[in-house]
């Protein structure tokens, strides 16, 4: 009995410091998160994931993630309808291919898929933030066209890892699609939303969701997450984004000596 409150805890531990640093430093927690699950179990003693089953429980915890920061962004009148349905349907289908054709992979290809989109993290933390202007939100203009294929794209490799892609979606909206930053934000959040849909559903039919870890990971998520953001609007949080770059680019080398041993 205590080993498996032993092993609760260390769940409920990961999804909340996940959560926590990726409220204070605004990436994704599923990039945070995967990297934990895959590894710090079994160096503990406890009996380890496969990449299936990271990204299946990453899943379905980004579907309540989103949901929540929805609600949070609901009444600002910042999301933009035209672009959440442009880039929020084909990323629904994207994901959802993802997350059901993920079951096909092995697990050394859903890590490959990871260690592409962890660096592409890595990167986007450091890039600077357009400021926000006093321009009119009701009147966008974007490419169509663009939106939509890229939302495909991103929505097929999150699908694959069980993230929402809103680390990728936001900086597409910013420089390609010249979103205000507010707007882009917002909106982000709905698509994500629908991105965890996609892949939630996919992972569901794929038979590889974990019901007790996904709830703790979902529970901790929800205090973890915002905490973290409060604590991070009163710092400079300059050194853990360095920290936590190293540590998704440590992860990601590990990840490449794995396969190629």
């Amino acid at each position: 009995m205590s080993v498996e409150i032993d092993w609760l805890l260390l769940l409920f531990a990961i999804g909340f410091i996940g959560s926590f640093i990726s409220g204070m430093v605004g990436i994704g927690g599923s990039i945070i998160k995967y990297p934990m699950m895959l590894y710090i179990p079994p160096a503990l003693g406890f009996i380890s994931f496969t990449a299936q089953e990271v990204s299946a429980v990453s899943a379905v915890q980004v579907f309540f993630a989103s949901l929540a920061g929805i609600f949070a962004y609901r009444k600002g009148g910042l999301i933009n309808k035209r672009l959440v349905f442009y880039m929020g349907v084909p990323i629904l289908i994207g994901s959802f291919v993802g997350g059901l054709g993920s079951q096909l992979l092995a697990d050394s290809a859903i890590n490959l898929t990871y260690a592409m989109l962890a660096s592409f993290a890595a990167v986007m933390m450091f890039l600077p933030k357009p400021e926000v202007d006093g321009e009119d939100y009701t009147a966008l203009t974007f490419n169509r066209w663009l939106a939509a294929s890229a939302a495909v794209v991103v929505g097929i490799l999150s699908g694959i890892v069980g993230a929402a892609g809103a680390f990728i979606i936001v900086p597409i909206m910013l420089v390609l699609l010249k979103i205000p930053t507010r707007v882009a934000i917002a909106s982000s959040l709905a698509i994500t939303f629908l991105s965890s849909i996609g892949s939630t559903g996919g992972k569901l039919l794929g038979g590889h969701m974990l019901l007790v870890p996904a709830i703790i990971m979902i529970i901790a998520s929800i205090i973890g997450a915002p905490i973290g953001a409060k604590i991070g609007q009163r710092m400079n949080v300059k050194a853990l984004q360095w920290l936590l770059s190293g540590l998704i680019i440590a992860t990601v080398i590990k990840i490449w000596a794995d396969m190629l041993n």
